[in-house]
């Protein structure tokens, strides 16, 4: 079998430490694969002034079957732009359209709702990826006078809608999961979303095996700490997928249990745990590395290496449910000894 190659870019403060376990568990497994790191990082940037080379994302696409992403963001650069041009730069200049955020609940300990099992959260979030106010298309009129006035657009085209709603559905299909429920707010926003309400209804008509449903987003908000069982995919736009993801992640442990992927099927797509860098806490051996290790896993299944992927996820549940983690979700060890536990079972298993 050919290696399947993936470039790894562990960014900064904390990503470096849970990256470099998620590496270590991915190795454990004996997975057919090869890994090339680059340094792109603020480190990088203020040494040479590169965010990214010049042909860094057409040198992704072309020699790499996915990239393995840490966080990015340092104080030293308040303007964060090396994050802003290899994340999102990524997302864009790749297209990669979905990003998919799986929601679960792994133990009843982490679980911070009343009266409420950890199977109950078991749902995925399919996020647009490539639209929205993130196009960075608006200004500002007359800044800092009393009359100032700022406008950020919200791009929405019909392409981009289908295609990732089209891929919610898909992936319900593929992964047995029978519902969809597409989520926005067109009753204020109704020219964009009303795109989007359209779109669904056209879509899911192709689904008849499938249930479709719509819930305004506040109402999503509010059904998602009351009754998260009823969820299984929520697909929808940029902004409302990155605040509703954070919530899920409570739901899940915390953003430390959160893994994601952005995803251009048939593409090179890149997967990232969804914290922060978190620089106090960096280099301390104290941050949750399974975030990082189970986006390990969705990469692995991306690329079809689902055996492999299994080993991982069934390390993870297994050093959930003995302990066998950091102290935010109830463990006593460092992020080194839990990455190295659930290398060690993933190994054997």
């Amino acid at each position: 079998m050919t290696k399947k190659r993936i470039a790894v870019v562990p960014g900064d403060g904390i990503g470096k430490e849970v990256i470099a376990q998620a590496v270590n568990v991915v190795a454990a497994t004996r997975a057919s694969v090869e890994f090339t790191e680059f340094d792109w990082s603020a480190d990088r940037y203020l040494k040479d002034g590169i965010t990214i080379p010049p042909d860094g994302f057409a040198m992704l696409a072309r020699d790499f079957d996915a990239i393995l992403v840490g966080a990015l963001g340092d104080p030293r650069v308040p303007s964060n732009i090396h994050a802003k041009d290899i994340l999102l730069g990524m997302r864009f200049k790749m297209d990669l359209y979905a990003n998919v955020r799986p929601v679960k609940c792994l133990d009843d300990s982490l679980c911070p709702l009343k009266n409420t099992p950890a199977a109950d959260i078991d749902f995925v979030v399919v996020r647009e990826n490539t639209e929205g106010p993130y196009v960075d298309v608006g200004g500002v009129f007359k800044e800092g006078t009393p009359d100032e006035v700022a406008v950020q657009e919200d791009v929405n085209t019909r392409k981009g809608v289908e295609r990732v709603i089209r891929f919610a559905f898909d992936y319900a299909r593929k992964n047995g999961r029978k519902k969809v429920l597409m989520t926005d707010k067109s009753n204020v926003m109704t020219y964009a979303h009303g795109l989007w309400q359209r779109v669904f209804r056209k879509v899911a008509a192709e689904y008849s095996d499938l249930e479709s449903s719509h819930m305004y987003v506040d109402a999503l908000c509010m059904h998602m700490v009351r009754d998260p069982k009823q969820f299984d995919v929520i697909v929808t736009n940029n902004m409302f997928g990155d605040i509703i993801t954070d919530l899920a992640a409570a739901l899940q442990g915390g953003l430390g249990m959160a893994a994601s992927g952005n995803i251009h099927p048939g593409r090179t797509s890149m997967f990232e745990p969804v914290h922060g860098s978190a620089p106090p806490f960096a280099g301390k051996n104290i941050v949750n590395p399974i975030g990082a290790i189970s986006t390990a896993a969705m990469m692995l299944d991306y690329l079809g290496l689902s055996a492999e992927a299994a080993k991982i996820n069934d390390a993870v549940r297994e050093a959930v449910r003995q302990r066998k983690t950091t102290q935010d979700i109830g463990g006593s060890l460092g992020t080194r000894e839990s990455g190295e536990w659930m290398a060690n079972l993933a190994a054997g298993s």
